[in-house]
């Protein structure tokens, strides 16, 4: 019996891989089996593929220092090798990790002349494009947050190439005890009350940098990457022994929600200024306040009085009210009747509300009235940087 042969259909997939090897000529499948297509730089011939030309991106400064309030431009430039003979468009995309850690976030995406900024970064930053291949990011008025790593990444059709530039910012670190005393913050209530002084919790690096520069702190406290740890300059045996070097001592992570502790604050310059408001007679806090209202300005916050000593120079031996209900005073020419013969921030804590001190105002603008009045402000008109601490001494006594 003779077997008639049927023939079978063929499998849809099949005929869809033959019709798309047969039009790979036609898209441009080269020789060397790499097939790429360019969306972004076509040249009317669907020709796009390099023989040989590398794409490469550069940085030339992997740190940039800067201060809050000021500009900074984080160099990154690319080019090809070899030299092509006519420029091509590419996607540039800056990103940013916060030096806290956690997930990238996109600043700024540019494709040609088009631009797009994100978030927090919206109208704040543009590309400097000063010659063919620069695609520096500028960045205006930092914030104390603005602090990590940046990603310059640069896309032509399927080559990316990327170059980081960490950005940190300069400026003063400072522990910090709430009214109710001390190891009362848990890692979240650390966040607030650094805000609530015109800071942000310092990082690790900031507050070793602190240490190097002479601070020395008994109490532990949060900081930013959920770590707590203390400054020792001067070992001692309520501090980790009087055999332990100095250096900055950890515990380590500590649960967030859990664990209480102080905190570490950083802040850096100030658009504004830093007073001590001259009075007939001492007020109490309520009076502090208004009286600085009433001289076109605000009671001034921990970290502004921080930074008004450290980078500015601010020299005054009374005692004045802050906006937290504590009373300090910045010493940077010591003298017997100030306290130890050393630079720093003084402090006595937080007393009633009731009782009379001065008062240290904060005016975001240049005010006559504020220069004639302060007696000392003079001297903050000249940055200085001082290498010895002297700060909250009445808080350090605790061990740890």
């Amino acid at each position: 019996m003779t077997r008639m042969m049927v023939a079978q259909p063929r499998p849809l997939l099949v005929i869809l891989l033959q019709l798309l090897l047969s039009c790979l000529p036609a898209l441009g499948y080269s020789s060397n089996r790499f097939f790429y297509q360019d969306i972004l730089n076509g040249n009317g011939n669907g020709e796009i593929h390099f023989n040989g030309v590398k794409l490469h991106v550069d940085s030339s400064q992997p740190s940039v220092f800067a201060l809050r309030g000021s500009n900074a431009t984080l160099s990154c430039r690319y080019w090809y090798e070899p030299e092509l003979s006519s420029p091509r468009r590419v996607r540039v995309k800056w990103s940013w990790l916060p030096i806290v850690g956690g997930h990238e976030t996109d600043v700024l995406v540019a494709i040609g002349p088009r631009i797009h900024s994100f978030g927090d970064f919206r109208d704040r930053v543009h590309l400097r494009q000063d010659s063919p291949g620069d695609a520096s990011l500028v960045m205006t008025e930092l914030q104390l947050n603005d602090t990590g790593r940046y990603r310059c990444e640069v896309i032509d059709g399927l080559e990316d190439k990327s170059a980081t530039v960490n950005l940190e910012l300069r400026g003063v670190v400072f522990p910090y005890q709430p009214p109710h005393g001390r190891y009362n913050l848990t890692y979240h209530d650390a966040q607030q009350v650094c805000q609530e002084q015109d800071s942000t919790l310092a990082t690790f690096e900031q507050l070793f940098q602190a240490w190097e520069e002479g601070l020395d702190w008994c109490n532990a406290g949060w900081l930013a990457d959920g770590t707590v740890q203390y400054p020792i300059t001067k070992s001692r045996s309520p501090c980790g022994g009087l055999g332990l070097a100095p250096g900055v001592r950890s515990y380590g992570r500590r649960h967030r929600h859990l664990h209480r502790y102080d905190a570490f604050c950083f802040s850096s310059s100030l658009r504004g200024k830093v007073y001590y408001l001259q009075l007939p007679q001492k007020v109490n806090l309520t009076e502090a306040q208004q009286a600085c209202f009433n001289d076109g300005a605000q009671i001034a916050k921990v970290g502004q009085l921080y930074v008004a000593w450290r980078f500015m120079g601010l020299n005054h031996c009374d005692a004045g009210w802050l906006a937290d209900g504590s009373l300090r005073y910045p010493i940077t020419k010591p003298s017997r009747n100030c306290g130890p013969l050393e630079p720093g921030v003084r402090s006595f804590g937080f007393p009633p509300p009731y009782q009379k001190h001065g008062v240290y105002c904060y005016s975001a603008v240049h005010n006559p009235k504020q220069m004639a009045g302060s007696g000392e402000l003079q001297e903050c008109s000249t940055p200085v940087f001082l290498n010895l601490w002297s700060v909250d001494r009445h808080l350090s006594q605790g061990c740890c």
